[in-house]
């Protein structure tokens, strides 16, 4: 089976890399027609409770700051890479349900993600790349991190 659109769902780090020269090179061997970028930016409120309003408020410009900076960095890893920039998608959310959503949204024959294979049985995956394998209809390649 050939892969005709691979979504490659990284975290902006220095990991990225990995994943996504594992990726390139099932792209390049598969002679795939489409590949794709996809960072997820958690919300800070997502993590951080509570209902102070000053706090909100901070959380909604340090969101932006976040966003415009994913972006930023998401477009020089595609220009990098050749991607087209309409092939980088950068969400906000659980990156779990928003990897999914974006796969399905482009029809992804295939998802490529990073994990640091943790010891002990749930930690096999990491939480998001455990969370994206369930429950999609695409294959799913696990990229494990050194």
């Amino acid at each position: 089976m050939a892969y005709q659109r691979i979504l490659v769902a990284i975290d902006l780090t220095d990991e990225a890399e990995e994943v996504l020269a594992a990726a390139m090179d099932q792209a390049s061997y598969q002679e795939t027609r489409e590949l794709h970028l996809i960072t997820v930016v958690k919300p800070l409120h997502h993590t951080h409770g509570g209902l102070d309003m000053g706090a909100v408020s901070a959380s909604v410009n340090l969101d932006k700051q976040l966003h415009d900076r994913a972006r930023e960095t998401l477009d020089q890893l595609a220009n990098e890479h050749q991607i087209a920039r309409d092939h980088t998608h950068l969400t906000s959310g659980n990156p779990a349900a928003e990897i999914k959503a974006c796969a399905e949204e482009i029809q992804a024959d295939l998802i490529v993600i990073g994990t640091h294979g943790r010891h002990g049985l749930g930690l096999l995956l990491g939480s998001t790349a455990n969370g994206v394998l369930h429950g999609v209809a695409c294959d799913v390649l696990t990229v494990r991190i050194h």
